[in-house]
């Protein structure tokens, strides 16, 4: 394990358990979503939009490589969105992290009602 908990899958069982894991939070998240009414997300848009999730300062949107990515100068995070990720996951990829990213695919081509 590292120094923040999380421990790279080593065989298809420990695999399959991160997959059901994250397809858990995906769900819950879905449905907090829906259940949210749309002046509530534009109020929590608002106030987090371009902040940084670790240490909430403004982020700049910064050119690397050839992705645009969110970058914050206060802590150093670099933050990828839906479409910077695809460019990385290729499908032709293999393994959990492409897998679990995939998983994606399909709700966030969709506007959540």
């Amino acid at each position: 394990m590292d120094n923040k908990g999380f421990q790279k899958p080593s065989s298809p069982e420990e695999e399959y358990f991160v997959r059901e894991d994250a397809e858990k939070k995906r769900k819950i998240a879905l449905e907090l979503k829906k259940s949210l009414d749309a002046e509530e997300q534009k109020r929590l848009k608002d106030l987090h939009f371009m902040r940084c999730p670790k240490c909430g300062m403004q982020m700049q949107e910064i050119r690397y490589g050839s992705l645009d990515v969110d970058a914050c100068f206060a802590c150093g995070g670099v933050f990828l969105d839906k479409g910077e990720i695809d460019m990385i996951a290729q499908p032709q990829q293999k393994g959990v992290m492409s897998a679990i990213l995939n998983w994606f695919k399909e709700e966030t081509q969709q506007k959540v009602k």
